[in-house]
């Protein structure tokens, strides 16, 4: 059974404020947004590199999931076999000759997707948008199971929603340090309460998508992402999903990783910070706002 609860967002800054001064709170409104009309169906972008061993059974899964029509993988400059063993379980693929990083490979698929819809219209015929549903390429069998990330978005019930993942079966994590920052500088800035700042499962609606552009850089991308959105008048949605993949461990190359992420999620949350200084941020439409299912 899902539960709910409320989780704030604030106005944008006027221009002349700070972040700390922003108006009060505003709930998720849960109705549709009247200037957008529901998706109707799933693409699946899944971001890959090096996952040959993984990203068969992924797609597979991923395939499974209702309302999915299109599973595309963005093979980001794979060592490996990664892309063929996508092509080969049913996926659409698309490649990075060189590596290019997660929040390109993102829209690398998104604009995939977006040349496919507008490529299949008759003349005279209005593009309908797809949802758009990121996912890891090493949730293996797991990656059905994203599959209610999909359904308030398809419903019109959410413009995006993030995934909350359980407690990892494999050994592995770091101290928090990262997750901490990005925490911390999300409801600073925006006020909602990311429970997992950093999880990279997300499905938002094209215009949702639209409205997070240009992605910050590198490992950034999740934490400019869900600040964009609670700027940009999005409803933002946390979601419960059994998921399971690959834990970084805490090796010299993992603690390398992770004082890379935190550059990449500091730098997010300073071009923000200085955004929300100058301009106010983003205008903030009536329904913005947050929750947890």
């Amino acid at each position: 059974m899902s539960t709910s609860a409320q989780n704030p967002a604030t106005e944008a800054p006027a221009a002349g404020t700070t972040p700390a001064e922003a108006p009060a709170p505003a709930a998720d409104s849960g109705t549709s947004r009247p200037h957008e009309q529901a998706p109707h169906a799933v693409a699946v972008v899944i971001p890959a590199k090096d996952e040959a061993d993984r990203i068969g059974a992924t797609v597979a899964s991923a395939k499974r999931i209702p309302g999915a029509d299109l599973v595309l993988v963005v093979d980001d400059g794979s060592s490996d076999d990664t892309g063929p063993r996508a092509r080969a379980a049913g996926a659409e693929v698309v490649t990075h000759s060189t590596n290019r990083g997660k929040a390109q490979a993102m829209m690398t698929g998104s604009f995939a997707v977006r040349n496919r819809e507008i490529s299949q219209l008759a003349p005279g015929q209005r593009a309908r948008h797809r949802a758009l549903l990121f996912i890891d390429g090493d949730l293996e069998d797991s990656a059905v199971n994203t599959a209610p990330l999909a359904a308030p978005v398809l419903a019109g019930a959410a413009d995006a929603t993030i995934a909350i993942l359980p407690a990892q079966k494999r050994a592995g994590g770091g101290f928090g340090f990262v997750v901490g920052l990005a925490k911390r500088g999300i409801e600073r800035l925006s006020g909602f309460q990311a429970t997992q700042p950093l999880s990279g499962m997300r499905c938002m609606t094209r215009e949702a998508f639209d409205a997070t552009q240009p992605f910050a850089a590198g490992w950034g991308v999740e934490t400019g992402m869900t600040i964009d959105l609670v700027w940009a008048g999005m409803r933002v949605r946390e979601v419960e999903c059994d998921l399971h993949h690959r834990v970084t461990g805490r090796d010299l190359r993992a603690q390398l990783h992770r004082a890379a992420q935190y550059r990449d999620v500091a730098r997010a949350l300073a071009v923000r910070e200085l955004r929300g200084r100058v301009s106010g941020g983003r205008r903030r439409g009536r329904d913005a706002g947050g929750a947890r299912s």
